[in-house]
Parts: C-alpha cells; sequence; structure tokens
C-alpha cells in the first residue's frame, strides 16, 4: 500500500471520528490499567458492568489490594478468567504500592514487570492514559492490517512495528483507537460490512463483501420494430 493510500485511510477515519478513545470505561490511569487486565478474553460492555460495581468501593491500588483475591473475584466473578485476573490485580497492586508509590508508571518496562500486563496491555496504557504514540494490536487491528493491507504481517509485534514505522505521525497517537473500532463494528472477522465501510475503495482486500451488481436486462424491441424473419 502506498502512503497517499495509507495517509486517505485515516484522514476519513479521523473525519468520521475526530477523537476517538477507548469503549472501557475509567477515571484514572489505575482504573484502566484494572479494565485492560479485566478485558483479555472478555468484552468491554462485561468489563464495564463489572467495573461499575467495582471501582465505586476500591479504585486505587490500595483499596484493590485491600479486597484480597478472594474478595476482588467477588467483584469480577461475572468475566473469563476472573480467578487468574484477580491474582494477577493483587499481585500488581502491591508492586505499584511498593515500587511506585502507588501510580501507575508511564513506562513500557515497568508496566511489562507488573502481573497480567503484557506487551499489548502496556501499549494501550501508554497510548490511552498518557498520550504516547503506541500501537496496542489486538485481534481487530490484526485483522483490519492484513485485510486492508496497511500492514500485513504473520504475528503481532510484526503488525505493531509495521503500523508504528508506517502510520503518518499526526494520525499515529488515535489510530489505535480506529482501527479497533473499525475492526469491532464493520471490518468485522466473518463478513466484513464492505457495503458500509467508508475506506472500502482504498482497502486491498480481494474478496470484498459488494452486493452484485444487477444484471442488465434484455433489451426490449420496440413495438414498431419488425421481428426478424
Amino acid at each position: 500500500m502506498n502512503a497517499d493510500k495509507r495517509r486517505e485511510i485515516f484522514r476519513r477515519l479521523r473525519e468520521a471520528n475526530p477523537h476517538p478513545t477507548t469503549e472501557l470505561e475509567y477515571a484514572t490511569p489505575f482504573e484502566l490499567l484494572v479494565a485492560v487486565v479485566l478485558s483479555a478474553q472478555s468484552t468491554d460492555k462485561g468489563v464495564n458492568r463489572a467495573t461499575r460495581v467495582l471501582f465505586p468501593i476500591a479504585n486505587t491500588p490500595a483499596a484493590i489490594h485491600a479486597l484480597g483475591e478472594a474478595g476482588l473475584a467477588d467483584y469480577i466473578k461475572t468475566i473469563g478468567l476472573y480467578k487468574s485476573k484477580a491474582r494477577h490485580l493483587i499481585a500488581a497492586s502491591r508492586m505499584l504500592l511498593d515500587l511506585h508509590g502507588g501510580e501507575v508508571p508511564a513506562d513500557r518496562a515497568a508496566l511489562e514487570a507488573l502481573p497480567g500486563v503484557g506487551r499489548k496491555t502496556a501499549n494501550v496504557i501508554l497510548n490511552t492514559a498518557f498520550g504516547q504514540a503506541t500501537m496496542a494490536v489486538d485481534t481487530h487491528i490484526f485483522r483490519v492490517a492484513n485485510r486492508t493491507g496497511l500492514a500485513p504481517g504473520k504475528t503481532v509485534l510484526e503488525v505493531e512495528k509495521k503500523l508504528v514505522k508506517t502510520t503518518p505521525a499526526e494520525f499515529l497517537v488515535d489510530a489505535h483507537h480506529w482501527l479497533i473500532l473499525h475492526g469491532r463494528y464493520v471490518c468485522q472477522a466473518r463478513r466484513p460490512k464492505c457495503a458500509e465501510c467508508i475506506i472500502v475503495d482504498l482497502c486491498e482486500f480481494k474478496a470484498k463483501t459488494l452486493p452484485a451488481a444487477p444484471r442488465a436486462s434484455a433489451r426490449k424491441r420496440p413495438a414498431t420494430e419488425a421481428a426478424d424473419v
């Protein structure tokens, strides 16, 4: 994909959604950290339902740690893998208290040292909470990047590096959110909604799901036209 086409894709996505953000509900970097850890293999809607109950009770490392694993698990038991997530969040809260004064660090290495926080989660925190130009490649972004031709790659890391390298600087901070939302609601896995896509003419996906063109009807012979003999 050439640079002009890539720029136009992001220009249209920005025009349609000038101020994109995560669909996870949060008010502080720590709340975002908790929500992102909980979102692994879960939906944002499911996470939001749980955190709407949890955060009024405990939304700081000290308060989460005070709940203990069993106490935290009670609040998040509607979420998949809730026991391991509770264990990770309790341990991460302890580390934040011991090593970072209870604050979420704006540093990749420090974030990835926290239990339950991998590269993708760290990228989300760095981008969404701290405005850094990172690219958190989830299944949606991986699919969109490969399908459209924006940044084809066989691994998540390969796609991430290509997107960071090739996305025009003016779009890079928000690109993560545009691509996730596009993959979630338009460029869906089983049947992409190509007919509704604002970048369909720029996308390099060969198997677009566009409506078939209507067949040309047979030309009707004018009433005055003589039949063939």
